[in-house]
Protein backbone atom coordinates (compact mmCIF):
# COMPACT_ATOMS: atom_id res chain seq x y z
CA UNK A 1 0.00 0.00 0.00
CA UNK A 2 1.58 3.59 -0.99
CA UNK A 3 -0.79 5.83 -2.12
CA UNK A 4 -2.82 8.20 0.17
CA UNK A 5 -6.42 9.93 -0.30
CA UNK A 6 -6.06 13.88 0.95
CA UNK A 7 -3.02 12.20 3.32
CA UNK A 8 -4.60 9.54 4.44
CA UNK A 9 -3.84 5.49 3.93
CA UNK A 10 -6.88 3.77 2.11
CA UNK A 11 -7.62 1.41 5.19
CA UNK A 12 -7.77 5.40 7.36
CA UNK A 13 -9.96 6.82 4.73
CA UNK A 14 -12.61 4.09 4.54
CA UNK A 15 -12.45 3.68 8.35
CA UNK A 16 -13.50 7.25 8.43
CA UNK A 17 -15.75 7.02 5.18
CA UNK A 18 -17.49 4.21 7.43
CA UNK A 19 -17.81 7.20 10.59
CA UNK A 20 -15.96 3.82 12.34
CA UNK A 21 -13.48 4.67 15.61
CA UNK A 22 -9.93 2.96 15.82
CA UNK A 23 -11.39 1.04 18.97
CA UNK A 24 -14.32 0.13 16.97
CA UNK A 25 -12.40 -1.59 14.10
CA UNK A 26 -9.74 -3.39 16.83
CA UNK A 27 -12.66 -4.53 18.54
CA UNK A 28 -14.22 -6.54 15.45
CA UNK A 29 -10.20 -7.80 14.63
CA UNK A 30 -9.50 -8.56 18.49
CA UNK A 31 -6.62 -6.59 19.00
CA UNK A 32 -5.93 -2.93 20.89
CA UNK A 33 -6.52 0.21 19.57
CA UNK A 34 -2.89 1.24 20.06
CA UNK A 35 -2.32 -2.13 17.88
CA UNK A 36 -4.69 -0.90 14.74
CA UNK A 37 -3.30 2.61 14.78
CA UNK A 38 -0.03 1.41 13.25
CA UNK A 39 -0.94 -0.36 10.40
CA UNK A 40 -3.40 2.11 10.06
CA UNK A 41 -0.90 4.44 9.04
CA UNK A 42 1.79 2.46 7.13
CA UNK A 43 2.31 2.60 3.76
CA UNK A 44 3.24 -0.84 3.80
CA UNK A 45 0.85 -3.53 4.95
CA UNK A 46 1.25 -7.37 4.86
CA UNK A 47 -1.14 -9.05 2.24
CA UNK A 48 -2.87 -11.31 5.87
CA UNK A 49 -3.04 -7.99 7.87
CA UNK A 50 -4.82 -6.33 4.73
CA UNK A 51 -7.27 -9.35 4.91
CA UNK A 52 -8.29 -8.91 8.58
CA UNK A 53 -9.18 -5.34 8.30
CA UNK A 54 -10.65 -5.47 5.12
CA UNK A 55 -13.41 -7.97 6.89
CA UNK A 56 -13.33 -6.03 9.84
CA UNK A 57 -14.45 -2.60 7.90
CA UNK A 58 -16.56 -5.29 5.10
CA UNK A 59 -14.74 -4.40 2.10
CA UNK A 60 -12.59 -6.32 -0.60
CA UNK A 61 -8.73 -6.46 -0.12
CA UNK A 62 -8.12 -4.95 -3.34
CA UNK A 63 -9.91 -1.72 -1.86
CA UNK A 64 -7.16 -1.17 0.54
CA UNK A 65 -4.37 -1.97 -1.15
CA UNK A 66 -3.65 0.58 -3.58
Amino acid sequence: MSATVDGATPVRAWREYLKLTQAEVAARIGISQPSYAKPEESDTLRRPTIGKIAKALGVAAEQLDS
